[in-house]
């Protein structure tokens, strides 16, 4: 595993356990806001974020902070994404979900080098999994190396973002997986979906929006498993190329499918 995975890990957990889950099921309306529309930020995330900060720039100084709620923020922070090393911080993924008192809901970390992914780290607060993969050096979870794996359903399961889609899409969609796919909804979180399509519980997932906190450390998880995160014309996942959607698999061959099918 990477050389600080241990350091990373501890402190994710702690973040966890001192700050997420004392919230969950314990929010205020005064706790929850709107960014944007039907996109929720909390006062976890808040102090999630700031907590990861700060103990990431004492385990790596020379690395810079990319966070989703510093982002939201000042999206200027972005402009230097792809440059340098990088922390890039989801503090709370499927904030919807934690707001609501429902899972899923996760904590993402990653690290990029030139907008290259090089670590990642997701872990789930309520069953303490603790997912883990590294640039050319496998995937593991909870320490044990793992590889991906399909589904084995009759037709692949594809999870599919309805609500980033026009009716017009989503009608495209519908008539190009008949027959060949089996459409389920996404679990509104990252942290989930990517251990989904490495477990074989999702055999492809459709992404349009492709915010680094959202993919940087699934794309490795998935990739390293032996499953494939790319973009629809193949290209690899680099943060800051400016580009948008991605398609995820548990394996090389159900990526070819997907992509001959779902070209949005």
């Amino acid at each position: 595993m990477h050389a600080l995975y241990r350091p990373v890990a501890e402190l994710i957990e702690k973040v966890a356990a001192e700050i997420v889950l004392p919230r969950y099921q314990n929010l205020t309306a005064e706790e929850i806001s709107e960014k944007a529309a039907d996109d929720f930020v909390t006062i976890a995330d808040k102090e999630s974020e700031i907590a990861l900060v700060e103990g990431l720039s004492r385990i790596l100084p020379e690395a810079g902070m990319i966070g989703e709620e510093a982002s939201a923020a000042d999206p200027s922070i972005l402009d230097g994404a792809g440059q340098g090393l990088k922390w890039i911080i989801d503090p709370i993924d499927g904030t919807g979900n934690f707001a609501a008192g429902k899972p899923p809901f996760g904590i993402m970390v990653g690290l990029t080098d030139n907008g290259v992914p090089q670590a990642g780290w997701i872990f789930d607060p309520l069953d303490g999994r603790m997912c883990h993969a590294l640039a050319g050096g496998g995937a593991f979870i909870d320490g044990e190396r793992f590889s991906a794996r399909e589904s084995g359903a009759a037709l692949p399961i594809v999870a599919l973002p309805v609500y980033f889609l026009s009716a017009e899409q989503k009608a495209e969609i519908g008539r190009k997986a008949e027959a060949s796919f089996t459409l389920v909804d996404i679990p509104r979180c990252a942290a989930e979906q990517y251990p989904r399509l490495a477990l074989g519980q999702n055999d492809v997932a459709l992404f349009e929006r492709s915010h680094p906190w959202d993919h940087v450390a699934g794309a490795l998880l998935l990739n390293e498993s032996g499953g494939r995160l790319a973009r629809r014309d193949g290209s690899d996942y680099v943060v800051g190329d400016g580009k948008s959607g991605l398609i995820g698999a548990s394996s090389p061959r159900l990526w070819e499918k997907a992509a001959k099918a779902f070209v949005i």
